[in-house]
């Protein structure tokens, strides 16, 4: 009999572990998908004095006017949506304050509290137009090809002001910016080697400008580089229509 009960206890014991092991497997995945979900507010969880919300620091308001009622009710408060949409724009990339601002503007917040927030976030580093358009100048050269005329009209229609925008595209080396375009000119040239000189002339000219290159800057270099080709350039234009 007792030869005859030993297989049922083996198979009850392995259901046992299985069934744990199912379990355990369950509360992992259900730790997982916790850590995963946005935390709820603090007033739902109770009072937790050493857990704060993450973007109190960027509050605003005068002490006593929060709490954890107006805490729950956050989406509501048109300067917790102003934060909100600030951060939510940050984390994607770099903004400008006008960038941000408009993105407000299009929740309804109030300009009192754009500029409030604005403020509070120039305070605390997360916006800075001066380093945002040092930065964008860099970037935009060096991966686009842009010289200063284009750069800044990126920089103005991103609401940059006049004077930060000078700033930035004269750190711009003008020897850089010819080396620049030196580059683009002869990267052109070899892809058009069988191009009627005017023709090319026309083309590489008129993608320069639209890089923002000064036209005296762009004819003085295609000319020496067809003269280094060995091509006639007499009858090519000196200086710009």
């Amino acid at each position: 009999m007792a030869r005859a009960e030993r297989p049922r206890r083996r198979r009850r014991a392995s259901d046992v572990l299985a069934e744990r092991d199912r379990a355990a497997n369950a509360g992992i995945e259900h730790d997982r998908a916790s850590a995963a979900r946005p935390s709820r507010p603090t007033a739902e969880r109770g009072p937790t004095p050493t857990a704060a919300d993450p973007d109190d620091a960027l509050d605003t308001r005068p002490r006593g006017e929060g709490g954890d009622g107006a805490r729950g009710a956050k989406e509501r408060d048109p300067e917790a949506v102003a934060r909100q949409v600030c951060l939510r724009r940050l984390a994607s990339a770099p903004r400008t304050r006008a960038e941000l601002a408009e993105a407000m503007r299009g929740r309804d917040v109030p300009e009192e509290i754009i500029e409030r927030v604005l403020d509070r976030f120039g305070e605390v580093g997360l916006i800075d137009d001066a380093a945002f358009a040092q930065a964008w100048v860099d970037s935009r050269h060096h991966g686009r090809s842009l010289a200063r005329r284009a750069l800044a009209d990126e920089l103005r229609r991103k609401g940059v002001d006049a004077e930060t925008v000078d700033e930035a595209v004269q750190a711009l080396d003008p020897t850089q910016e010819e080396a620049t375009a030196r580059a683009l000119i002869r990267k052109r040239l070899r892809a058009t080697r069988n191009v009627d000189p005017q023709v090319r002339f026309r083309r590489i000219a008129g993608t320069l400008a639209r890089k923002g290159y000064p036209g005296g800057l762009v004819f003085r270099i295609i000319r020496e580089e067809l003269e280094a080709e060995g091509a006639d350039t007499t009858a090519l234009p000196e200086e710009p229509f």
